[in-house]
């Protein structure tokens, strides 16, 4: 949400700098994200200037072109080729002088040069109103009073004045703080209690508003009162639709909103002035004169203002007419055949209360998220509508002209009365920290509008006002009081109480850093994806059935819709993130979940690994240039498992939806973790250049194993090792695993390791479809030194045991 200061001025008389006040906002919970200096008007005007018009001519070559010399208050005059048809001799215009910036309604900016016109110098630009961004006309220059001061800067003319914006980040509880009047009272509350501050909101008075004739005949049905519980509008006509004054398009433009007309601009305008959302239809529009707000047959279609056409759910409340044809979707979107046009006589103003929650649902359901659904969907005051309809209708009279030729219209069959609600001082003093006298509480809820009704020595009860639609509690109170008395003015204690508690073991988050700290030394970095992602990644690349996603209503962020299933994803985004920022040499990892759907919703603990670009960073000796591949992965798949001392493992190949190729290592039917290249339709459809390799590991499995596994030491053993190394002729098909195992068995608890350190194939001197692996095992024993007679033995064995297990053929 956006604040001008410069509005907020309107309300309060404001002494503090447009910073103080930023800073004011944040305390007392609207937080200032940003700040931004607005100007009124694109370039500020720079550059421009008021000329008199001293002298005027024919051009020789040009019919339609005069040439001119203006006075703008210089030693010598300008001369100045002029297009313009009602440019004449002492005029009083304004003139955009060499060197200027001149921004346009329509088309790209440009800068004003010396030069020549056909032949006749031109120093300068007599221009129009929509050459300088002020309006929309092109009929000809501007033509300004004969008593204006020549050399007057245009700014200075024209009353420009820049100014601050703030990008509030509004929290979806905060219905009272959707507009300037709402922030404007929080912001007094604040400076009564803080600075003593007398003054009270300047509310713009609706005591001129009278209804003129009721004449008029229009009717409004409310069928749907649950989703609507007050409608209020009234009708005016004799309007005349045109441009909006300049003060009422620079408070829409500080805001980033886009001027359309007086009756649409001051629409908006109230919205974000009060935060009352309205709407004005073309009475003529409005078939048999009759408004009906009501619910539609499933697959009605309806035009909305973009163009674009829609097919309703049963459940959006719709503004019908009296044949039932859809005007509008009530509190979100107007439909294109009964908006306001520059030929729009006479007005139907609708000013409502609509349910929250059935509005959010339509504009999320249509993809609609406008401002009026945006203030509907925190829940609107429903006690303002007729406050909010008499000001826009003022307005309108004052801007457009017109009468009010109707009664107001009311239809608040459930009138809506503050809530009541008990509060403790004990639990104020409890809740907040500090001990605020009894006159303070009062004081506070009176600057909140919040009336006592009735007190006794411990408790109040007070009257919620309804634009608070989120204090319905003693705690909502309470942290109405603590925002307005100052989260920073509560003190810190002296004291520091402390209990014991005992933590699980193993405690995941110690296992957690464990792991995290070894993959960081090894140069991975640590991401953070979202829990929620787009539910496309899970129809087109990676095809799960939609009835195991955990879909989730986000308004926010409409594409991210689903909770993600897979950890994949994050870290692809992540990778793309950074290739397409010229940094391919990527190592991540991530602790995080994922969710799935089965008989009920079941959340899974992941630790993940991502390896993509080369295996290093270049530099001088990285000749080579070394791309990562799959066993630089399952060194460090292997290392996270040795570092948790967790081994006994099966291996098998991995049938992973998201894999090229594989491995699983497993305890049974559980995985404990699955690694291998990332399908390459997968990376592609990313977009993503380099092959990626991906280890997922269960991570709720290893923790239940780390439960059961007991720290063990043992001594250092005081005899020699003895190594052998062994050559082995296999077939292609036979894997290291394989030769691995048998020397486990066959050799038992001597063996401490075997490593391979070579693989050689060459099939002139092995022979086809053979493959040599070189491999090196060391032997202790720990009760005594091992002998040459021992080791042979258990050579043999290897050897035997290979021949007939491999048909391996022992090189020598």
């Amino acid at each position: 949400m956006k604040l001008s200061y410069n509005w907020l001025k309107e309300y309060l008389d404001l002494n503090q700098s447009p910073e103080a006040i930023g800073d004011l906002l944040t305390d007392i919970g609207l937080e200032v994200e940003g700040m931004e200096t607005v100007e009124s008007v694109k370039g500020g005007l720079k550059g421009l200037v008021v000329g008199e018009v001293t002298f005027k001519d024919k051009h020789p070559d040009a019919d339609k072109l005069s040439i001119t010399k203006v006075n703008v208050g210089k030693e010598e005059e300008l001369h100045i080729v002029c297009g313009a048809p009602n440019v004449a001799q002492g005029q009083k215009v304004i003139v955009a002088t060499i060197g200027t910036m001149l921004y346009p309604i329509d088309g790209e900016p440009f800068k004003i040069k010396k030069g020549k016109i056909r032949g006749q110098v031109s120093e300068g630009m007599i221009c129009a109103e929509d050459e300088i961004g002020l309006g929309h006309s092109h009929d000809g220059i501007m033509v300004l009073p004969k008593e204006t001061t020549i050399g007057t800067p245009a700014a200075s003319y024209f009353d420009l004045e820049n100014d601050i914006v703030y990008e509030i980040g509004l929290t979806p509880n905060r219905s009272d703080a959707t507009s300037h009047i709402g922030s404007a009272k929080d912001l007094l509350a604040a400076l009564r209690i803080r600075n003593n501050d007398s003054q009270n909101i300047k509310m713009p008075s609706v005591d001129d508003f009278k209804i003129n004739s009721t004449t008029g005949n229009i009717q409004v049905k409310v069928e749907n009162t649950e989703s609507c519980p007050r409608y209020a509008g009234l009708l005016i006509e004799g309007v005349t639709v045109k441009e909006s004054p300049s003060w009422l398009k620079n408070r829409l433009v500080s805001l980033g909103l886009t001027p359309k007309n007086n009756i649409v601009d001051i629409t908006n305008f109230i919205l974000h002035e009060l935060g009352q959302p309205l709407h004005a239809f073309d009475a003529d529009k409005i078939e048999g004169n009759t408004l009906i707000v009501k619910n539609l047959a499933e697959g009605t279609p309806f035009t909305t203002l973009d163009e674009i056409e829609r097919k309703l759910s049963s459940e959006d409340l719709m503004i019908c007419d009296g044949n039932s044809n859809p005007m509008c979707i009530g509190g979100v979107f107007g439909g294109i055949h009964s908006g306001v046009t520059e030929n729009t006589r006479n007005i139907f103003l609708e000013s409502a209360h609509f349910d929250a929650i059935s509005i959010r649902k339509s504009s999320n359901r249509h993809l609609l998220r406008t401002d009026a659904a945006k203030t509907f969907e925190k829940g609107s005051d429903p006690n303002i509508c007729i406050y909010a309809l008499k000001r826009a209708t003022l307005l309108i009279q004052e801007l457009a002209g017109g009468s009010v030729n109707s009664d107001i219209i009311d239809i608040y069959p459930n009138i809506i009365n503050k809530n009541k609600v008990a509060i403790r001082y004990q639990r104020i003093n409890d809740l907040i920290g500090n001990d605020l006298s009894k006159n303070d509480v009062k004081d506070i809820l009176n600057a909140l509008e919040i009336k006592v009704v009735s007190e006794n020595d411990t408790t109040l009860e007070v009257l919620i006002p309804t634009n608070k639609v989120d204090v319905t509690r003693e705690a909502d109170v309470i942290e109405e009081i603590l925002r307005i008395y100052g989260v920073n003015r509560v003190e810190l204690p002296t004291q520091i109480r402390s209990a014991l508690t005992y933590a699980p073991q193993p405690e995941p988050f110690k296992i957690r850093n464990v792991v995290g700290d070894l993959l960081a030394y090894s140069g991975y970095n640590e991401i953070m994806g979202l829990s929620i992602t787009e539910s496309k990644y899970f129809k087109e690349m990676l095809p799960i059935d939609e009835n195991k996603l955990v879909f989730i209503n986000n308004t926010s962020n409409m594409h991210l819709d689903v909770m993600r299933p897979s950890m994949l994803f994050s870290g692809l985004e992540a990778i793309r993130h950074n290739q397409n920022r010229r940094n391919p040499d990527l190592k991540f990892f991530e602790f995080g979940a994922s969710y799935i759907k089965e008989e009920k919703y079941i959340e899974n603990q992941h630790l993940t690994l991502f390896l993509t670009g080369q295996a290093q960073a270049e530099n001088w000796l990285n000749k080579d240039k070394e791309q990562v591949s799959f066993y630089h992965l399952k060194t460090k798949v292997q290392h996270v498992l040795k570092r948790l001392a967790l081994s006994g493992f099966q291996e098998s190949a991995s049938d992973s939806a998201v894999l090229d190729w594989g491995l699983k290592w497993h305890r049974g039917p559980n995985s404990v973790v699955e690694f291998g290249k990332v399908k390459s339709k997968i990376t592609k459809a990313m977009d993503i250049k380099r092959p990626v390799f991906y280890a997922d590991f269960n991570w709720d499995l290893i923790m239940k194993a780390l439960k059961k596994h007991k720290i063990q030491f043992a001594e250092i053993n005081k005899f020699p090792s003895m190594r052998r190394d062994l050559a082995l002729v296999v077939d292609k098909g036979v894997k290291f695993g394989e030769v691995e195992t048998i020397a486990g068995k066959t050799a038992k608890k001597l063996l401490t390791s075997i490593d391979l350190f070579d693989v050689f194939e060459d099939e002139n001197k092995l022979g086809k479809g053979k493959k040599s692996y070189a491999i090196s095992l060391v032997f202790e024993d720990k009760e005594k030194t091992l002998n040459d007679k021992q080791i042979d033995k258990i050579m043999n064995q290897l050897i035997q045991q290979y021949e007939e297990k491999l048909g391996a053929l022992i090189r020598k």
